[in-house]
């Protein structure tokens, strides 16, 4: 609960002391199955936080331990694996979110400009993300050979390859449901024509579906690399991605947060707690938050939406 409350209260405080600044987190959702938690109050806290999250951040790019664990062990061969190779897959995605901030293009160039086509509604906030290829250093430290399991690293292989459910950092049936928006930020030597032949094998092939009342389009930002760290891939991309099938990680926490609500389970610490010492309300308020996020996800994926 210390990273959560922490990151809770600090969210809180730079809405209230700059109000008009537009906000991004990059969210680490714990594990799914509570029994590999080693917090039994995991899910109170889950939830106290996405209340947080729901109000106080303007966008939320959402990863889960399960999801990593599964791309290091699945995508990448890795038999066991540290914490510090799982942050480094963290770490990769917050830098080449940011590169187009770092590296200013004509688009893409601040936060508004990245979150204003990725959502929609105030509530609808949440971003699943992926990256291809990845790779880090196989030995810990001063490891020099890189793993990775990609070989071909065009732009249609990149951009077909972010749209595949295996490399997304967050555990959702990205095939049920639809995409609210999609924008691709495709790093690397890349030629203008063949982001076009790309996006137009993919509408043909039918890879992405797309809520009904909205553009069905993907968004697409050319960003140049760093001139100091030296890729072995030609094209590398990351997908940002807002997706109604969220609603389903937040049904996830909201029914193991009601199997200890109900038998009000592990409550006694929070009491202690100067903001509980009057009531648990605030358990309510922020349950009461998620559901209506979840609903509108669920709503996004009707016609007469909005």
């Amino acid at each position: 609960g210390t990273g959560s409350g922490l990151g809770s209260y600090l969210l809180e405080r730079l809405k209230d002391r700059f109000p008009k600044k537009i906000s991004m987190t990059y969210s680490v959702f714990p594990n799914h199955a509570s029994a590999q938690s080693d917090v039994v109050v995991q899910p109170y806290n889950s939830v106290l936080t996405l209340k947080h999250l729901a109000r106080d951040a303007d966008g939320v790019v959402v990863i889960d331990n399960t999801a990593l664990d599964r791309i290091c062990a699945d995508r990448l061969g890795l038999e066991s694996f540290s914490f510090g190779q799982v942050n480094s897959l963290v770490a990769t995605v917050m830098a080449a979110s940011t590169n187009t901030l770092r590296f200013p293009e004509y688009m893409n160039n601040d936060l508004v400009g990245i979150l204003a086509g990725l959502v929609p509604t105030q509530r609808c906030h949440f971003l699943m993300t992926g990256y291809t290829p990845l790779t880090f250093n196989s030995a810990e430290p001063g490891g020099s050979a890189p793993v990775s399991q990609v070989q071909k690293t065009s732009v249609l292989d990149v951009m077909r390859r972010l749209l595949q459910p295996n490399n997304m950092m967050v555990s959702l049936p990205s095939r049920e449901g639809a995409y609210l928006s999609i924008l691709n930020i495709i790093q690397g030597e890349v030629d203008p024509t063949q982001i076009h032949k790309s996006l137009q094998r993919i509408r043909e092939r039918r890879l992405a579906t797309f809520i009904p009342w909205g553009p069905a389009s993907i968004q697409v930002a050319l960003s140049r690399r760093s001139p100091y760290l030296p890729s072995p891939h030609r094209v590398s991309g990351l997908l940002l991605a807002n997706h109604t099938g969220m609603h389903s990680l937040f049904a996830r926490f909201v029914g193991q947060f009601d199997k200890l609500r109900k038998r009000n389970a592990f409550l006694e610490n929070y009491r202690k707690e100067p903001m509980f010492a009057d009531g648990l309300e605030e358990f309510d308020d922020a349950r009461e938050t998620v559901v209506d996020v979840m609903r509108e996800y669920k709503a996004a994926e009707k016609m007469g939406f909005g």
